[in-house]
This record gives C-alpha cells, structure tokens and sequence, in this order.
C-alpha cells in the first residue's frame, strides 16, 4: 500500500496534468469501487465540475472540484494516469474519467480494493485522521502527549491513522530504526527526549522518501528510489548500517516488522 510519500509523488504528478481541466464525464466500470454516493448520482454531480486543486491527505489523494471533493485511497493496487486522446479500457481499469482538452483519468485497480469518494464533505470522511507528520501542529511536545496519552505498543500505534496520518509499515519500521527505539517500546514509556528523537526521524525518513519520489517495491509504482536506500525495511538478515548487527524480523499486528537488536533496545 502506497504510504505518505508515494501518495504526494502521486498527487505532485497528476497536479500539471490536472488542474484546469473540466470533467466531462464519468465511466465507472467497477460499481464497488466507488465508496459514495451512488453510481446514477456520482455521474451526474461530477459531470461538468472544474478541477481546483490537486492535493494529500494522509494516504488519500484529494482533487478540490468547483462543487465537490473527490477522495481517492489506492489501497494495496490502485494507481492513477492521465492519458492523452483516445483510449480504450483495460481489463483492471475501475473508473475513467474524461476530461476537457481530450484527456482521460484513469483508475486501474487490479486487485479491486481502492476507493473512491464524491463528497460536499470530506471532513465526514478525513474527520477522523490524526496529525499530518509534516504539518506545523506536530511538534516533539504534541507528539510526546499523544504518546502517553494512548499507552500502546510504539509500531502499531504509528500505523493509526487517527494517531497520526500518512505513516505506514515502511516509514514506521524506518523512522524507529533512526530512533533508536524497539517498535514493542509501550508509548507511555517514552521519554521527552525520544519522544523529539522520534519526532525528527519520522519527519527525516518522510522527507527522504518525498525527495526520492517513494519508494518502488510494488509492480504497481514506478520510479521511486528509496528502495535502495532503507536502513531496516525487508532487510533481515543483512548488518545494520549503524552498527553491522544483522537485521531481524518480528510480526506485529500481522505486520512484518524489521529492527536491529542491538540499536533498538525494548
């Protein structure tokens, strides 16, 4: 599932391509895909509405149309094109949008699980979500209090999108790496000191994979680089680049979860 920073290369990339245009048009070609509101109504709001603004929200990508908001989530396999000109349908693509200037927004979703909203209000559906990692509301003392406030096991709690936003099982194993702190370290036992430690490694690895467009290890996405830069994510067995341990691996709420044993003591 695509994280905080393949989303905003996402959103980045679809921003030129999409802002300024009107949709014509909506070709939903797979009914469940589609979150709210229903088929016969989403075709007929969307039909004729201008693209304002091309944006992230957590994990969701958010296109502010001239009456409504589109909320998008890919989920394990969704990706998005524009496409020039004619073009005919792929057996995975979900929905298609036409667009003014002979264009196409492509939805193609192989594995059926992506999501998307049409909504007057998206609060109803983001209303939930914790703090963005990279917003100014985030500070070591916010995220300190939150910590505590919670009292939970430091690795799933990241992955709580009403904790904080964005943040998945990459950035989360990588950011505690940076840490130096066990993803099984309870929350309440956290420092202020480590709670600033954690505050600018979530940031730092966030950043990081920003500037490298994400990260490339789905057939799905294309062209990200931090792969090739993680310090601990899929890398068990092999030495930690701070101090030369070998990489292990723990399950953590069924997630597979990489930290050295050495630098992040529980």
């Amino acid at each position: 599932m695509p994280e905080l920073p393949e989303v905003e290369t996402i959103a980045r990339n679809l921003r030129p391509a999409l802002v300024g245009r009107s949709i014509l048009s909506a070709d939903l070609r797979w009914k469940r895909t589609l979150a709210e509101p229903a088929p016969a109504a989403f075709a007929r709001r969307i039909q004729g509405q201008h693209i304002a603004a091309v944006g992230r929200r957590a994990k969701f990508l958010r296109l502010d149309l001239s009456g409504d908001t589109l909320l998008i989530h890919l989920r394990m396999s969704g990706d998005l094109t524009v496409i020039p000109g004619e073009y005919p349908p792929a057996v995975h693509d979900r929905l298609i949008l036409a667009l003014s200037d002979d264009a196409r927004l492509v939805f193609n979703d192989a594995r059926k699980f992506g999501r998307v909203w049409l909504t007057a209000n998206p609060a109803s559906v983001l209303g939930g979500l914790g703090p963005e990692p990279l917003s100014d509301e985030f500070t070591p003392q916010a995220l300190y209090e939150r910590l505590h406030a919670r009292r939970r096991q430091l690795k799933p709690l990241l992955l709580d999108q009403t904790f904080l936003a964005g943040l998945g099982n990459i950035y989360a194993d990588e950011a505690l790496h940076l840490a130096r702190l066990h993803p099984l370290k309870p929350s309440d036992r956290v420092s202020p000191a480590q709670a600033e430690g954690l505050w600018g490694a979530i940031r730092d690895v966030l950043e990081e994979g920003i500037r490298r467009n994400g990260a490339s290890i789905d057939w799905v996405y294309r062209g990200g680089d931090f792969q090739n830069h993680f310090r601990v994510y899929q890398r068990t067995g092999q030495p930690c680049p701070v101090c030369g341990t070998k990489i292990e691996r723990l399950v953590v709420g069924q997630r597979g979860t990489h930290f050295c044993p050495k630098c992040q003591l529980l």
